[in-house]
């Protein structure tokens, strides 16, 4: 015990604002979405290394992707159905941290392989003839390779920062999981380095991928609109309108929650927008890339054949 200041060696998720006689539903249902998440996801990543003809760029970022929700949401559900089922809201201290190292690595991913997947859409409609060429597996290995460092340095400076903390007698943190904005309203230490390398990261992390992802789809409205055939545009539209579908829940869900802030039942919003993005999201994710996508639904055919002969 220090003056005034407690060493804080766990923190109590408050959870979500569901009433004690729905707990056991809820239970359920987020068991059953986690679940499903994890087999979509799994499924997507199998079929794209089982099966030749999907080794090409698009289905490679496609597995990162399918890689990064299932990562992304296995760091906050588990302990959310834990803590449901025990009652118990606790998390150490270091658990706390590394949650927040996780979610923020897989979370900054997800942006990055969105805007990449944009510049793979834009080089396959603008650049037709020459995309084998473009796309090269070097390319997108060169692509993907600095991301996942920069996410893991980015993710690991805020998590050091937090580090350099002092935290009062206050544990309890008004969410489900370890989140930054969380853990800096229980701080009793200046936050201001913080909240401006949060400020200025955000830029590079949200709001430059975004632009990008603006920029690669007007580039390729306006190739659209060059091409005569209603069969071509109805094709150019196949092609995107998964990737299109997925950034829509992506980017919607974050825009809901930072640009269009609510000042009554603000806590409510933060843990109604996040379930969005760390539980639905991931678990739509498959779907949307899969109903609608011959290659997915060929492949699948292909290995469950495959498996049938050899059995």
């Amino acid at each position: 015990m220090i003056e005034n200041q407690t060493v804080i060696s766990q923190f109590l998720l408050l959870g979500l604002p569901i009433p004690p006689e729905h707990q056991h539903l809820f239970y359920v249902l987020f068991l059953a979405m986690y679940l499903t998440t994890v087999l979509g996801n799994l499924i997507i990543i199998l079929l794209i290394l089982l099966d030749s003809h999907l080794h090409t760029p698009m289905y490679f970022f496609l597995s990162n992707l399918s890689f990064s929700d299932l990562c992304f949401s296995s760091v906050t559900m588990p302990k959310l159905l834990q803590n449901m089922q025990s009652q118990d809201p606790s998390i150490s201290y270091v658990s706390c941290l590394t949650q927040m190292y996780f979610l923020m690595v897989f979370g900054d991913m997800e942006s990055f392989l969105l805007m990449v997947m944009a510049y793979d859409r834009y080089v396959a409609i603008c650049f037709p003839l020459h995309y084998t060429s473009i796309m090269s597996p070097k390319l997108c290995a060169s692509l993907l390779l600095p991301l996942w460092m920069l996410t893991a340095l980015h993710a690991m400076m805020h998590t050091l920062l937090m580090a350099r903390l002092s935290f009062c007698k206050n544990n309890v943190i008004l969410h489900f999981f370890c989140d930054i904005s969380a853990l800096l309203k229980l701080a009793c230490s200046d936050t201001y380095i913080n909240e401006l390398m949060i400020l200025i990261m955000s830029g590079l992390i949200a709001i430059v991928p975004f632009l990008l992802i603006v920029m690669s789809y007007a580039r390729i409205v306006s190739s659209i609109l060059k091409v005569s055939s209603t069969q071509g545009i109805q094709k150019i539209f196949s092609t995107c309108g998964s990737h299109l579908s997925v950034v829509s829940l992506f980017y919607g869900t974050i825009i809901g929650l930072y640009l269009c802030p609510s000042p009554n039942n603000s806590t409510v919003k933060e843990t109604t927008m996040a379930l969005m993005y760390t539980v639905v999201t991931p678990m739509l994710n498959p779907f949307i890339y899969s109903l609608r996508n011959r290659d997915i639904k060929g492949a699948l055919r292909r290995v469950v054949y495959s498996k049938k002969i050899s059995l």
